[in-house]
């Protein structure tokens, strides 16, 4: 299963390749300032920056189940195969980009999707609304570098609608000397 879910995220870091290579070849001469990179980190992990928007891909390395009211599990196709029960994952979060240069630790990260994907290489896919997730039939959802496009965009999608959500003021009056100290480390 972790060989299904590594090549489901070497096919998800292709499609991110490309598409970075292709925007920036469409976007660049339009406006200069908008920045889209893609940053591999390590065999589990990569980043995706557009403008002030980093979505962080992950795979994990852990084999995961779920309650049988879950998700794909009451569904005919995973009852079919007891082993379809276990799924690799691979989960893409929204962060502001400045976030992560900066270092700023107490920033949060939203996760915009969750990629399942089990031994039969097919996927399921769950996330915020704007991923538009098509009909969600675990039996019919292979993993193709087409799907995995339709990700990819979905989860651009996502994080371009979904504005990174600023912490109510209740939360941020009071701060530590410590926290003033890091805010003032990353303003230099």
């Amino acid at each position: 299963l972790r060989d299904r879910t590594q090549a489901a995220f070497d096919c998800l870091r292709l499609v991110w390749q490309e598409l970075v290579v292709e925007l920036s070849r469409k976007l660049t001469p339009l406006d200069s300032t908008v920045v889209i990179e893609y940053r591999s980190i390590n065999d589990m992990e990569f980043h995706i920056r557009f403008s002030g928007d980093l979505l962080v891909f992950v795979m994990h390395s852990n084999v995961v189940t779920f309650p049988d009211d879950y998700g794909p599990m009451p569904s005919k196709y995973v009852e079919a195969d007891f082993r379809r029960r276990f799924f690799g994952h691979i989960m893409a979060y929204n962060f502001m980009a400045d976030s992560i240069k900066y270092q700023r630790l107490n920033d949060p990260g939203y996760l915009v999707g969750r990629l399942l994907v089990n031994i039969n290489n097919h996927y399921f896919l769950e996330g915020v609304q704007q991923l538009e997730l098509p009909d969600n039939d675990m039996s019919d959802n292979l993993i193709t570098p087409d799907t995995m496009k339709l990700f990819v965009e979905s989860a651009m999608i996502a994080a371009v609608n979904n504005d990174l959500i600023a912490p109510p003021l209740p939360e941020i009056q009071k701060i530590s000397v410590k926290q003033k100290l890091e805010n003032q480390q990353v303003s230099r």
